[in-house]
Formats: structure tokens, C-alpha cells, sequence
């Protein structure tokens, strides 16, 4: 199916979420802000009443700068699974000018997990790969809670390999809390499918660009993540393991989540000096779930602005950056023991 739309935005600002637990102070702070910005509509504006909101709202902007500028590595992972956090399907019909879907893994089925596409922006051309995590339960459910099964990475592989023959860049969106670890999916080759992925990513000529927008979860994150640009959106996660995995194996309870997340050092701003990334890109104030449209608009200048530094460049001085910069990945790691410190 062919698509072609003019912008819209998502409807993310209608889902209703609890906030956060460290956000409960600004989410009082705005309840306030709004029973008095009700009663001055209701007033034809009181320029009185409109006096008492600028201290309020300069009160919440700086409240949210205090928050969002010391969150935990585990309150970031908070914000990264947010429900109303821009999503795969959010990007591609705000941005994109035409997108055509692509199903299937040619070997077994279909895998919802895993979208894959022709996109166009403007003049720009590309394809587009992204994990699906879905909003209600109907769409979870169809999505495997973005978890994919070895079909959704063999159907990601197989339709980079298209973009390669038609000398098409590439896009991965990642956000997903790590690949189905069931026993089907081992079976049908679950690990092969994902190491696979990673080996022939290595290899490929055309333009690749990876951004984790959500969660970044293990092999399920690496099986569409390697490429000449890796970049996370400010306060996503990327990491070998969730946090309560780690601490289920590490010390048998799942309760001490927030000391292996601090351990993990998996916060964009950990993995921009471990050079694991190369860019973080900003979020509004208050995480993408508070702004989406400016998110996504954000989202779209960087993207255009990738593809156009990437294609611009030769070929072969692409790749050779791409085999360094892979090459060079843990140069920055320190010991284990002076992890808590740096």
C-alpha cells in the first residue's frame, strides 16, 4: 500500500497517563495552573488572574528544568517506556511525505514487532526500519510488546538488502525492551537471526542510520543497530539488559532495579563518552512525552540533516569510518571497579 499524506500530528496528546512518581510535584503544579487558566477564560482573561499565572508557569519551567536535568539512570528508563513517548508509527506519518510498507520474511511470516518500508521525504529516499511496541492493548498484544520473533529480524534483513541493490539509505528506529526470548523463537533461531543482522549491517554499502527513541534493550536493540551513525534521543536507555534482568541475575532480586540500572551506565549521556553513540539528540523540556509535536519536529531536522552528511559523503570513506568507529568502540571503558565513579 502506497501512502502519501501532508503533515499531521500524532494524537499522543490525548492518552491519558498517570504521571511519574518524581513527577507528581509538577503534575500538582499544572492542575493549579489550569483551574486558574478555566477560571480566567471564564473571567473573558482577568488580567488579574492572568498576572497570578506567569509566577506559576515560570515556577513549573524551572521545577521541570531541576528534574529533568538530575534524573536517576533508573528514572530515565522511567521516561523512555513512557506510554506517550512518540513511537515508530508516530515518526513515519508525521514525517514522512510517503511511506509503502513492506511485509513478510520470505521464510515463515509476518512479525508486527517490526516494521519495515520505502520512505520519502521530500527528495530524500530511503528505507526505514523501526520496532513496533503499539499503544492499547489490542496493539501490544499484535506487537508482542515490541519484542521481536526471529522472523520480524530476518524480515528487517531481508528488505535491508533490497535498499542496498536500489542504493537506498537506511533508517532503524529502536525501542524495544529486548527480543522474544521464547521458546519458538529459539527454535526458529532467535540468536543466529540477530548475530546475522549485526554481521551483515557491518557490511552494508549504503548510508545506515540507528536512533534509539525509546528503549534500547540488548540484542533485540542490536539486531537493527549497527550502522555509520548511531544516535539516542536524550532521555532513552540503551543497555545489554533491562535493569530488573540484571539484578535478577546479578543478585536474585528483581527489587535492586535501581542500583543495576546506575551500574549499567546506560543513559545517553554514559554512552556519549563511552563513544558506544555519536549524538544525543535534545528532547523538549520535560521528556518527548510531554511535547511530541516538538519532538518530532526535532526528530526531523536531525534526520534530514544525517541523511544529507551521509550521502554526501564517498563511499569507501563511509565505510572506512564506519570499520573505525566500530573498531574503536570500548577504547573509553574503564575498570569495572571505578564504574560508580566516573
Amino acid at each position: 500500500m502506497t501512502t502519501s499524506k501532508t503533515a499531521k500530528q500524532p494524537k499522543l496528546r490525548d492518552l491519558v497517563a498517570a504521571p511519574l512518581d518524581f513527577e507528581r510535584p509538577i503534575h500538582e503544579l499544572e492542575q493549579k495552573i489550569e483551574e486558574l487558566r478555566g477560571i480566567s477564560d471564564a473571567h473573558m482573561g482577568d488580567d488579574g488572574l492572568a498576572s497570578e499565572l506567569e509566577p506559576l508557569e515560570r515556577r513549573r519551567d524551572r521545577l521541570l528544568t531541576e528534574i529533568y536535568s538530575s534524573l536517576t539512570p533508573w528514572q530515565t528508563v522511567l521516561v523512555a517506556r513512557h506510554s506517550r513517548r512518540p513511537q515508530f508509527s508516530d515518526y513515519i506519518d508525521t514525517i514522512c511525505d510517503e511511506y509503502v510498507e513492506l511485509h513478510g520474511d520470505r521464510l515463515f511470516g509476518e512479525d508486527h514487532a517490526m516494521g519495515t518500508g520505502f520512505a520519502r521525504i521530500g527528495d530524500r529516499r530511503f528505507l526505514v526500519v523501526g520496532h513496533r511496541k503499539g499503544r492499547d492493548t489490542r496493539e501490544r498484544l499484535a506487537c508482542n510488546f515490541g519484542s521481536p520473533h526471529p522472523e520480524g529480524y530476518r524480515k528487517a534483513l531481508s528488505k535491508m538488502k533490497l535498499a542496498e541493490r536500489f542504493g537506498l539509505p537506511i533508517v532503524t528506529l529502536i525501542n524495544t525492551p529486548g527480543a522474544y526470548p521464547g521458546v519458538g523463537a529459539e527454535e526458529r533461531g532467535q540468536a543466529w537471526a540477530i548475530a546475522e543482522n549485526i554481521l551483515e549491517m557491518c557490511r552494508l554499502k549504503v548510508p545506515t542510520i540507528c536512533i534509539v527513541i525509546g528503549e534500547g534493550g540488548s540484542g533485540g536493540a542490536l539486531g537493527i543497530g549497527v550502522g555509520d551513525r548511531v544516535l539516542m534521543l536524550q532521555h532513552s536507555y540503551y543497555s545489554v539488559i533491562s535493569p530488573e534482568g540484571c539484578a535478577s541475575i546479578l543478585w536474585r532480586d528483581g527489587s535492586r532495579r535501581e542500583a543495576a540500572a546506575e551500574a549499567l551506565r546506560l543513559t545517553s549521556g554514559d554512552l556519549i563518552k563511552l563513544g558506544v553513540i555519536d549524538e544525543i539528540v535534545p528532547e523538549p523540556l520535560g521528556g518527548a512525552h510531554r511535547d511530541p509535536d516538538a519532538m518530532i519536529d526535532t526528530f526531523k531536522d536531525m534526520l534530514v540533516r544525517q541523511l544529507d552528511e551521509l550521502c554526501a559523503m564517498d563511499t569507501q570513506e563511509r565505510l572506512d569510518a564506519r570499520y573505525a568507529r566500530l573498531r574503536a568502540m570500548g577504547n573509553n571503558l574503564t575498570p569495572l571497579g571505578e564504574a560508580g565513579s566516573s
